[in-house]
């Protein structure tokens, strides 16, 4: 298969990378992936770097950067630039510390309605959805709390 990563149709050059052709497009668009030359009467050809460079761009979304962070990293792919990146990596770390606690919070709320729901007796409207509708003090303190912790 390495041989064959050398002269690539855009087809091809998607299944060596994981992604369809229409991710190949938008990420050209975003520039996060040059487009290459078209020889006259010629269809475009992709190589190894090119499916390297996707790869990294998806290894990148899978730890949470965004577009524009990834593109951030490309420029600095080159690996002299450390501490930059390693900036970059402080922020994100923070941002999914802070999306943890909020999950942290959401599974009190949510563990707090499941408990409510299963202790009901008798003919007495769901918590879960009493709570939803605002018409319980556990749904204004749920979602005074959620309200806080969400973005």
């Amino acid at each position: 298969m390495e041989n064959g990563l050398k002269n690539l149709t855009i087809g091809a050059f998607g299944k060596a990378a994981g992604v369809n052709v229409e991710t190949i497009r938008f990420y050209q668009h975003k520039g996060l992936l040059p487009e290459p030359a078209r020889p006259y009467g010629s269809i475009r050809r992709y190589g190894k770097a090119d499916v390297a460079r996707v790869k990294f761009v998806k290894s990148a979304q899978r730890l949470g950067f965004s577009l524009d962070e990834i593109a951030e990293l490309l420029r600095l792919e080159d690996g002299t630039h450390c501490d930059e990146a390693s900036r970059l990596a402080e922020h994100k770390l923070q941002d999914v510390r802070a999306k943890l606690a909020d999950l942290a919070r959401m599974e009190v709320v949510l563990s707090q309605l499941v408990c409510a729901c299963h202790a009901r007796q008798g003919n007495v409207s769901c918590p879960l959805i009493a709570s939803l509708q605002g018409e319980t003090s556990l749904a204004t303190s749920a979602g005074d709390r959620l309200g806080r912790a969400m973005p």
